[in-house]
């Protein structure tokens, strides 16, 4: 009976690792920078970095914000949107419900509002394991409707984008969200608003290609792959070999693009700073 119990409380917490885009402890996992294995433990200890190299593996949505938001603060916004089937697109409704069981998400994207250390902000997170965090109809629709909250409360935007872009499923649906997103963004700007994007690893696309790339700050983690189309299909379409490291975060702030490149363990800190110094000029007060 208790070999039983042991068993379903194993697999109940490996589902819920998976959830949450943690590994479960007593595995090894193969850094796929460098080769190295280290144990789950000391990857869950170090936020999901690799303990060798430092390479910054993609998490989850939930798990993004519970690493960076105060305790308790944490409140979902539209937690039950989520993307249909406009084309009946074959198998894509299954997908959608597989994924949706899979994650415990309703699409790839997480709206909340929530504060870092004490300063309050509207949150969009992508999540790269839900279609590896393309932008349907309903990513598009969080995004602008977190985008037209933090408007209405007067409170900071801070997006982390980690996306392959728009969905091809959904077709014009999809690259409709484009123009929507950013059309959204522009107003809250020119009201005032501060939005500050983060991009992680990969950040590609349709998504690059509008609302990841127009933050009135600019931040991303080391090593994230920042771009619209991917190296493969830049150097098949120009005919020559791109430069080592082209697209990384690090080239893109050597080429002004970024502001600042954030460590995980570092975005609490480099956040709140932020949040602090336009706190009561741009975006920074909640009505």
């Amino acid at each position: 009976m208790n070999r039983l119990f042991e068993q379903r409380r194993a697999r109940m917490l490996t589902y819920q690792a998976m959830r949450e885009g943690r590994l479960p402890a007593g595995r090894q996992l193969q850094c796929p920078k460098c080769g190295g294995e280290s144990a789950a433990q000391r990857w869950n200890a170090l936020r999901m970095v690799c303990p060798l190299c430092g390479y910054h593996r993609p998490v989850g949505a939930y798990t993004r914000l519970w690493q960076i938001l105060d305790p308790g603060s944490f409140r979902e916004l539209d937690a039950g949107l989520g993307s249909t089937d406009p084309l009946h697109f074959p198998g894509y409704g299954a997908k959608l419900k597989e994924l949706r069981k899979k994650t415990g998400m309703g699409d790839a994207a997480v709206s909340a509002l929530g504060s870092i250390e004490g300063h309050r902000a509207v949150f969009v997170v992508l999540d790269s394991r839900f279609l590896m965090g393309s932008m349907g109809t309903a990513v598009g629709e969080k995004v602008t409707r977190a985008t037209q909250q933090a408007g209405r409360r007067r409170l900071p935007l801070i997006i982390f984008a980690a996306s392959g872009g728009a969905r091809m499923q959904e077709g014009i649906f999809s690259l409709m969200q484009m123009a929507k997103t950013a059309a959204a963004i522009d107003r809250f700007q020119k009201r005032g608003g501060l939005y500050i994007s983060c991009l992680t690893h990969p950040t590609t696309g349709g998504v690059t290609a509008s609302f990841a790339s127009l933050g009135d700050i600019m931040l991303a983690e080391p090593g994230a792959l920042i771009g619209f189309a991917g190296p493969r299909v830049i150097e098949q379409t120009i005919g020559e070999k791109l430069p080592e490291g082209f697209q990384s975060a690090e080239a893109l702030l050597q080429n002004g693009f970024l502001d600042q490149i954030v460590p995980r363990d570092r975005w609490r800190a480099v956040l709140s700073q932020v949040l602090l110094l336009h706190e009561g000029k741009k975006g920074g007060a909640a009505l």
